[in-house]
C-alpha cells in the first residue's frame, strides 16, 4: 500500500466513521524522505481542528527542544509525525482520554513501512514509551527518559511537552540540563 492508500484505508475504517462522517480526515504527516519520526499521544482539540499536529503550545516548546525552526518541523521530508491515534479522543475527567489501544498497532506498522529513510524516532509520552519499548522499558517514564542513551541511536525517549508537565521538569532538572543538549545533537545528526 502506498501512503495515499493507508490514508484512505485509515479514513474509510468504520472505526473512524465518526470522524469521516464529519469531514475530519487521520492527522499525520508521513512522507518516504523523512529523517525523524515524532510519535505521540493524539492530536489535541486545536491541532484536529486546523489540521495540523503539535499546533499548540506543546509543539512550541517541543520545536525548541529539538533545536529546530518551525520551517524544518513542518517539514515532511525531515520529519513525520504519527501519533499513537490519528484523531483527537475527547476529553476525560483530567485531560484529554487515552489514545485508543489497538489503533497504532494497526496503522503504523503500514507508515513505517513506507519511511525508509528514518534514523531517530522520537517517543513523545507514555503512550509512545509503552508501545515503542515493550522489553526495554524501565518502571515509569521517568527512568524511561532518565535513561534514554541506552536507547540511542535509534530511539529518543522524552516526557510530553506540555505546559502541565511544568511540575515534572521542576522536579527533574536533569531534562534540560542533560537531555535537551543531547536531543538537539540527535536530531541534528539525523537531519543532515
Amino acid at each position: 500500500m502506498t501512503l495515499d492508500e493507508i490514508r484512505r484505508a485509515i479514513n474509510s475504517d468504520p472505526a473512524n466513521s465518526d470522524w469521516a462522517k464529519r469531514g475530519v480526515g487521520p492527522l499525520f504527516v508521513a512522507d518516504p524522505a523523512a529523517r525523524i519520526v515524532i510519535i505521540g499521544q493524539a492530536p489535541g482539540q486545536r491541532a484536529q481542528a486546523s489540521g495540523i499536529p503539535w499546533d499548540d503550545a506543546s509543539g512550541a516548546k517541543l520545536m525548541t527542544w529539538l533545536g529546530v525552526t518551525e520551517a524544518q518541523f513542518r517539514d515532511p521530508e525531515l520529519f513525520a509525525i504519527l501519533p499513537m491515534d490519528f484523531y483527537y479522543p475527547g476529553k476525560g475527567a483530567s485531560g484529554d482520554l487515552p489514545p485508543r489501544k489497538d489503533f497504532a498497532p494497526r496503522w503504523h506498522p503500514l507508515i513505517l513501512g513506507q519511511l525508509p529513510r528514518i534514523r531517530l524516532t522520537l517517543l513523545v509520552g507514555k503512550y509512545a514509551q509503552d508501545q515503542y519499548l515493550i522489553g526495554r522499558a524501565k518502571r515509569n517514564l521517568t527512568e524511561n527518559v532518565r535513561a534514554f542513551r541506552e536507547y540511542l541511536p535509534e530511539v529518543f525517549p522524552v516526557v510530553h511537552p506540555s505546559p502541565l508537565n511544568f511540575r515534572w521538569q521542576a522536579r527533574n532538572p536533569w531534562f534540560e540540563a542533560d537531555l535537551v543538549p543531547a536531543l538537539r545533537a540527535s536530531v541534528a545528526d539525523a537531519i543532515v
